[in-house]
C-alpha cells in the first residue's frame, strides 16, 4: 500500500510540474505583473556632497558642475575562496 501512495505521489507531482509549465513556450508561468520602480538618478558637488539635486547642473556653494551621485547601497560581500 505504501508502494502505491508513493507511486501516486510521485505521478502526481510529475503531473503538476508539466501543467505549471506554459505550454508555448515550455518555460514555467510566472507573475509579471509587478513593475520595477524607475531608478531616482540625483547629482551631488564633488566638494560638497551635501548638496543633492534632481537634475544636473552647478552647484549653488562653488559653482562646480554637478556629477550623478554614485549609487550608496552596497552589494552583498561575495564569500573569499580559499
Amino acid at each position: 500500500m505504501k508502494k502505491v501512495m508513493l507511486m501516486a505521489a510521485a505521478i502526481l507531482f510529475s503531473a503538476v510540474t508539466v501543467f505549471a509549465a506554459n505550454p508555448t513556450t515550455g518555460k514555467v508561468a510566472v507573475d509579471t505583473t509587478k513593475k520595477a520602480k524607475p531608478v531616482k538618478v540625483q547629482y551631488t558637488c564633488t566638494m560638497h556632497p551635501e548638496v543633492l539635486s534632481d537634475k544636473p547642473g552647478k552647484c549653488p556653494k562653488c559653482g562646480m558642475t554637478l556629477v550623478k551621485k554614485a549609487d550608496t547601497k552596497k552589494k552583498p560581500a561575495e564569500k573569499m575562496k580559499m
